[in-house]
C-alpha cells in the first residue's frame, strides 16, 4: 500500500473524529469550537468526521466512549482523546499537539 502523499505545506494531516450526541448544546458548541479552531490552526491539513452516537451507537461501542462530546485524533500519532465542549482552546491545542507550531 503507497504511502499517503505529504499535505502542501509539508506539515502533517490531521484526522479528526468528534462523537456527539444529536444537537444537543453541548454537542453544537464542540462542532462549532473545533470547527473555528482547525480553520484558525489547521487551514487545510485536517479531515473531520462528525458522528453522532444515536445515529450510530456502534461506532461509539467500537470506540469503547465514557461521556461525550469526545474528540478522537487519530492522525498524527499518537492517538489522543478530548472530552468536553473543547471550549478550552489552550487544552485542546496541547491536546491535539498544536500549542507549539501554532500561530
Amino acid at each position: 500500500m503507497a504511502a499517503d502523499p505529504p499535505s502542501p505545506t509539508g506539515q502533517d494531516q490531521f484526522v479528526l473524529r468528534l462523537y456527539v450526541t444529536g444537537t444537543t448544546a453541548r454537542s453544537t458548541r464542540a462542532i462549532a469550537n473545533l470547527r473555528q479552531l482547525c480553520e484558525q490552526h489547521l487551514p487545510d491539513r485536517y479531515e473531520l468526521e462528525v458522528v453522532d452516537v444515536y445515529q450510530q451507537p456502534e461506532l461509539a461501542a467500537r470506540e469503547q466512549l465514557v461521556a461525550v462530546p469526545t474528540l478522537i485524533k487519530r492522525l498524527p500519532l499518537p492517538l489522543r482523546r478530548l472530552v468536553g465542549d473543547l471550549s478550552n482552546r489552550q487544552r485542546v491545542l496541547t491536546g491535539l499537539d498544536l500549542s507549539v507550531i501554532s500561530p
